[in-house]
């Protein structure tokens, strides 16, 4: 399975992203209802990753059912493992009681990073959208920063909130205005 993250084409998605993932996790593993659980879909959540594809999330989890049934993971645990895949999508409501939230606010703790650590995330995702215009690109990203821009709270929990928050809205609108300054520029 660590394999798929070492796959040819990957610049963000890799063992880096999944390794900064596990040591978020490790950081509030006990505020987690059921945490093996949500190790385990924080390891396949992005398993699987085509950037021209809008099914990544669901074919993660059809691996992790693939791999862990086989092992022995019994079928709740694996049904739990797969909800938390499915939330890395970043589509549906977002209850901080979940463990669901924290997983995924694990996933966007890259938007919260040093300014630096943001800039090569940026880069590596426009190396992974290298088949995309310029402007294609810089019109669609623009579009998915301000997605999460524009939510009330970009972390859904309190324990990335209160260390992310302020950092990450500065990051998404540094990169937003770049964005739309080279767009304008073209």
């Amino acid at each position: 399975m660590l394999g798929e993250y070492r796959r040819e084409g990957r610049s963000y998605h890799t063992p880096r992203h999944l390794e900064e993932c596990l040591e978020q996790f490790d950081t509030v593993r006990g505020l987690f209802r059921r945490p093996d659980e949500a190790e385990a879909a924080i390891w396949f959540h992005d398993a699987i990753y085509d950037p021209r594809a809008d099914d990544n999330e669901e074919r993660s989890a059809d691996l992790a059912d693939r791999l862990l049934g086989p092992a022995g993971v019994p079928t709740e645990d694996l049904a739990e493992i797969r909800r938390l895949i499915l939330a890395t999508g970043h589509r549906g409501a977002r209850d901080p009681q979940d463990d669901a939230a924290l997983v995924t606010d694990i996933d966007l703790t890259i938007f919260g990073s040093e300014p630096e650590r943001f800039d090569d995330y940026e880069r590596a995702i426009r190396r992974e959208y290298g088949f995309a215009t310029e402007a294609e690109f810089r019109r669609r990203r623009a579009q998915i920063l301000e997605s999460f821009l524009a939510r009330p709270t970009i972390y859904a929990t309190r324990a990335f909130a209160d260390r992310y928050e302020e950092r990450a809205r500065a990051n998404l609108g540094r990169s937003i205005a770049a964005l739309r300054t080279a767009a304008a520029e073209n």
